[in-house]
Order: structure tokens, then C-alpha cells, then sequence
């Protein structure tokens, strides 16, 4: 572990120091960390990560950023923003990362609306390949959306941010649903929705979002508010991806929508599989992709509730026909 530092800058802006490290300008915030390029000692450029001040008496924080730090140690793979050093202390503890010249996926959609075909599943198996080497790792990382993926000069992905990542054999972390919402509504997996930690088939989820999204233009659900947006998730068919851009092939339209289907055990089982399919999608068989009808996961709730309360009626049912019965046969020997 590396020394542990006390940062009392408090104000961390352009030209101040923390360490041997001077910050060069803010690049991003999240829910609950700031970003910052800096410049080491040498002259050398690197990503300052630091939680956001007003939440660093909260334990929970602290011990989350803690598992981002072991679990960015723990992954190397030219997909995955490498995590250089750290220092922890509860005043102020930052993490050093490499720095990634480009932009984020979110940037260059925006610019770009709507990507070729080939662009989009090269981008998307670039996803698929990152994740499946953090899958083998046990990593899952549960927010997969444009805003945590850069994409650098040479149009290679690279997949950041691994704030509310789970590594398998962890213990589960307490987290405030609706003030710091596991996930990002527009990409959340049904299953996140419903409170449930979530694993591979969840990041493959996001990543079939972000295949419709890069097609499309637009993601598959859109809502006034985030509650609109889940219930669609939960809720609503995925929308003909060729109807709106009747350019997509019908094998990688099938492949987004696996990956978009609401019961998980009918996904890919992780990413691996998932980037197997976009490598060799134009010998894929159409049939492999022929869904029913698929029910809301709010009906099939509903469906299982009829169901228990069948059941137990009919258990009643059971139970006064037996105590009938044993009554009657006690009044009969009682007068025998």
C-alpha cells in the first residue's frame, strides 16, 4: 500500500498541488467522486480521482472507494483504465489513474448521432471484450453507460469508472437507492430495478443499450423521469431497432435484443458469449434469435402472486375439508 497522505487542499483548482501532483483542470464529476487531469513531478499526465468532500464522513463512501481502488488494481487489460497509485485517509483519500487521450463515448456519439453498422459493432465487441476479461476476474461492473467509456485517439474503448463494480467473494456494500441509484435509469437492467445486486448478464444488459443507442441514435427507452424510464425497463417490448434505422442487419438486431431481454437467464451469460456473436454475426442462423412474446416483469410478478394466492386457497380449502371430516367422525363414535 502506498504512504498514506492527509490532503488539506480543499479547494482543488486549477495549479494546486496535491502531493506531487499538480492539478491542470477538472474533466468530470460523478455521484460521487470529481476527476482531475494532473501532471506528476516528471511533467507526465494523469487522472486525479478524489471523493466529493461534502460525503467523506459517510463510512460507506469511504469503504466504496476502497473496493473501486482493489478492484481497478486487479484488472489489466488494455480495455480497462488502469489505476496507478492511491492514498487513503478519511479527510481526503484520491486515487492516481492513467491518463487516456480522447473522449467519452457519450462525447463522440453526441458528435457522431448515429454510427455505421460496423463502427457500432466493432464498438460494441471492443465492450464485450473488456468486460469479459472483468467477468473472468469476477468483476462485474453495474454501470456500464457512453459516460464511463472513452474512447481514445486511436478509436480504441477503454471502460472507467468502477465506483459500483462488485468483485465476486466480496461482502455486499449498503448503498441509498433513490440518493446515489445503483446504476444510471436510461441503462439500468430490470433486475437493478428491483433491488437485486446484479452480475455479468447486468453488464451485458448496459451494453446492449448502448448497441441500440449507437444505432439508433437514442436509447431504447425514454421517459420525463427516472421512474418512467425504470418502468419501461421493467415494463415495455424493445423497440424495432430496423424500423428506425433500417439499415441494421437482422442478426445484429436479434443480438441486441438478447441482450435486451428482461429475464436474465435469457441473455447472453456474460460477455464473452456476447462478443463470440458480434465476431462472427453474419454466419449467426436467424432462428437462434426467433423470441416469443415476452411478458412485463411487473405481469409476471402479478402471475406469481395469482398463483400463491391459488394455492393458498385451495390449502384452505383442503385443510376445513380434513377438519369436516375429523369432526364428523369424532360425532359419530362420540354417539356409537
Amino acid at each position: 500500500m502506498a504512504e498514506v497522505v492527509l490532503v488539506t487542499s480543499t479547494e482543488l483548482t486549477p495549479g494546486a498541488k496535491i502531493d506531487q501532483f499538480t492539478i491542470v483542470k477538472a474533466i468530470g464529476s460523478g455521484a460521487f467522486s470529481d476527476v482531475f487531469l494532473a501532471q506528476d513531478s516528471s511533467g507526465a499526465q494523469v487522472v486525479l480521482k478524489c471523493p466529493h468532500e461534502s460525503i467523506m464522513g459517510d463510512v460507506s463512501t469511504f469503504d466504496r472507494f476502497r473496493r473501486e481502488l482493489e478492484i481497478s488494481r486487479h484488472l489489466h487489460h488494455p480495455g480497462i483504465q488502469r489505476s496507478l497509485e492511491f492514498t487513503m485517509d478519511r479527510s481526503r483519500p484520491y486515487m492516481v489513474m492513467e491518463y487516456v487521450d480522447g473522449e467519452t463515448l457519450r462525447a463522440y456519439m453526441t458528435r457522431e448521432k448515429r454510427l455505421s453498422v460496423d463502427q457500432a459493432v466493432d464498438f460494441g465487441r471492443q465492450l464485450a471484450a473488456a468486460m469479459a476479461y472483468a467477468h473472468s476476474q469476477g468483476v462485474f461492473h453495474r454501470d456500464l453507460k457512453p459516460e464511463n467509456v472513452l474512447v481514445n485517439t486511436e478509436g480504441q474503448l477503454v471502460v472507467t469508472d468502477f465506483g459500483v463494480a462488485f468483485m465476486a467473494g466480496a461482502r455486499r456494500l449498503t448503498w441509498r437507492w433513490f440518493s446515489t441509484a445503483l446504476g444510471t435509469p436510461d441503462y439500468m437492467s430490470p433486475e437493478q430495478i428491483q433491488g437485486k445486486r446484479g452480475d455479468a448478464r447486468t453488464d451485458v444488459y448496459a451494453i446492449g443499450v448502448m448497441l441500440f443507442e449507437m444505432l439508433a441514435g437514442r436509447v431504447p427507452w425514454e421517459g420525463d423521469n427516472a421512474l418512467s424510464v425504470m418502468s419501461q425497463h421493467l415494463n415495455a417490448p424493445v423497440p424495432a431497432l430496423h424500423e428506425i434505422n433500417p439499415a441494421v442487419p437482422p442478426p445484429i438486431e436479434g443480438i441486441v435484443r438478447k441482450c435486451l431481454r428482461k429475464i436474465p437467464d435469457e441473455r447472453y451469460e456474460d460477455a464473452a458469449s456476447l462478443e463470440s456473436d458480434l465476431e462472427r454475426w453474419r454466419d449467426l442462423p436467424l432462428s437462434q434469435f426467433i423470441f416469443g412474446d415476452e411478458a412485463p416483469v411487473a405481469s409476471r410478478a402479478s402471475d406469481q402472486k395469482l398463483v400463491l394466492l391459488i394455492v393458498g386457497i385451495s390449502a384452505g380449502f383442503l385443510a376445513a375439508a380434513i377438519l369436516f371430516v375429523l369432526i364428523a367422525y369424532l360425532l359419530v363414535h362420540a354417539h356409537a
